[in-house]
Order: structure tokens, then sequence, then C-alpha cells
């Protein structure tokens, strides 16, 4: 199973990024996806997660600003980032709770972290 992050780059404060990730591989079903972030010298932090039943959670400083939303259809999340500030600057990192078969439990992937960085 692999995760695909895409959508980073460099946005002026204020301004919009939409990241995607897509999961490919031995894929029978797919429980929670979601995005968390790294900044320089801090501890990855959680920014939004969804359940296959679309239920959504966000950490409390990207409500409001920031939407998570996912197409089953294509093993694929989004993180749609509006009113963006110096203080998003991070790797996004997608994650994704993986069944590769319908007995087996599901087990945590990872993508490889898309950077955004945002000028004031």
């Amino acid at each position: 199973v692999q995760l695909q992050a895409c959508g980073g780059g460099l946005v002026q404060a204020g301004g919009s990024l939409r990241l995607s990730c897509v999961a490919s591989g031995d894929i029978f079903s797919i429980n929670n996806m979601g995005w968390y972030r790294q900044a320089p010298g801090k501890q990855r932090e959680l920014v939004a997660t969804i359940t296959d039943g679309a239920m959504t959670n966000y950490t409390d400083s990207v409500k409001d600003r920031m939407t998570i939303f996912r197409d089953n259809a294509k093993n694929t999340v989004y993180l749609q980032m509006i009113s963006l500030k110096p203080e998003d600057t991070a790797v996004y990192f997608c994650t994704a709770q993986v069944r590769r078969r319908r007995w087996m439990a599901p087990n945590d992937y990872w993508g490889q972290g898309t950077l955004v960085t945002v000028s004031s």
C-alpha cells in the first residue's frame, strides 16, 4: 500500500491550497483517513480526520479554514485550505487505515509528506 500526497507549495498569507492524497496497492477497504502536519522544530500534530462515513474532526486551530473530504471510489483524501497563515507552514502528511483483506485488521499507512509554506 502506498500513499502519494501532492498539492503543497508556496502561498502568501490569506491564500488557498488544496492537498490531495491517493492510496494505491493491495486495498480491500479504507477506514479513517487524515492529515497531520509537522512544523520545523515541532512535533507532528493532527490536522483533520474523516471516517469512511464522512464524519470529520479538526484541530481547533484550523476549524473554519480547512475542510477534509474524500472520494472513496478513488481512494483519495483531500484537504482544502483557505485563509492560510504563516503558522500553517509545515510538512503535511496523509494517513489511511487500510484493510487489505476482509478478514484482516486495518493497518495505518503514511504518505511521504508535502511541504506547505505560507509567507507573510
